[in-house]
């Protein structure tokens, strides 16, 4: 079994379980339940409820009473928008071609200098790479929730976001290799295959699927995926160096998804799950963390 407290931050696995399941239990989940639920992948009560109050003061999660007046928790707008964002990350194929870039143009003043540093800080989150000084580039299908991020962190006043090609001199492939750091990526991947070829492997020698383990494995391989696809832009394999590790490692994720996914829900006492795959924004999940 991972070592969760050594790979996974009790509060992203909140936010990983409210992407996968939660979200699709009606009203919202008691405190009991997730307690439960976070103990399943290895987090003890008192983590469950400290962290819950963080994401509950960052206005992700709101105090409410189920239908039999138990404490619980419910996601506020503002976390379902950041989950549909990542489903979006999280669930996308790999693009076939390039497909166009948004470009991210700042100037903030020097006596708001730390906005300077948030807005570096999200942008890098969202998956964006350095283009030059103040300017930021990533695939044009990212401009949505990077519209989103902007407006909710009320950085919009300092940016302007642009769609266009890439005409020269170099060529594009030579550029990405400049505007991302590809080599840190890799490795990024290869850490995800290194914790969960080996649990996809060990699950195809067998026959059963319990919701148990099935809603353990799943959890913390989500847990662990969710955050690639905000460090990795999704570039097409023609930008890419070849034998990229991500295309490896994505389809381990998927498979683990479609074998896990379903009998996990059960465990979690959910009967439909929401979304193509319902997962995190995943990716990141609030400011200042990498996760979601």
């Amino acid at each position: 079994m991972i070592n969760v407290s050594e790979q996974h931050a009790p509060r992203s696995l909140i936010v990983t379980f409210y992407g996968a399941y939660g979200r699709s239990v009606p009203g919202p989940v008691p405190v009991s339940e997730l307690i439960r639920l976070l103990a399943a992948v290895g987090v003890d009560a008192p983590s469950v409820r400290s962290s819950v109050s963080r994401l509950k003061r960052r206005g992700l999660l709101l105090p409410a009473r189920t239908a039999a007046g138990a404490a619980g928790y419910a996601l506020s707008e503002d976390a379902r928008q950041l989950l549909e964002d990542g489903d979006r990350r999280i669930y996308a194929a790999a693009p076939e071609r390039d497909e166009g870039w948004t470009l991210a143009v700042f100037s903030v003043p020097e006596s708001e200098r730390q906005k300077r540093h948030v807005l570096r800080s999200r942008l890098a989150g969202l998956g964006f790479g350095t283009a030059a000084p103040g300017v930021w580039i990533a695939p044009a299908r990212l401009y949505e929730e990077t519209r989103h991020t902007l407006i909710r962190l009320r950085l919009d006043p300092y940016v302007d976001l642009f769609r266009g090609e890439h005409l020269g001199f170099a060529a594009t492939a030579e550029a990405v290799s400049r505007w991302w750091d590809l080599a840190g990526i890799a490795k990024q991947h290869e850490a995800f295959l290194d914790r969960h070829a080996p649990v996809l492997h060990s699950w195809q020698r067998r026959a059963d699927t319990p919701p148990e383990e099935a809603y353990r494995d799943y959890l913390l391989a989500l847990d662990s995926w969710r955050q690639l696809p905000y460090a990795d832009p999704g570039l097409p394999a023609e930008l890419l160096p070849a034998d990229w590790p991500g295309v490896r490692s994505a389809a381990v994720f998927r498979a683990l998804h479609a074998r896990l996914r379903d009998a996990g829900a059960r465990f979690a006492g959910v009967e439909t799950v929401k979304g193509t795959g319902s997962g995190e924004s995943s990716g990141s999940d609030t400011e200042g963390d990498t996760e979601p």
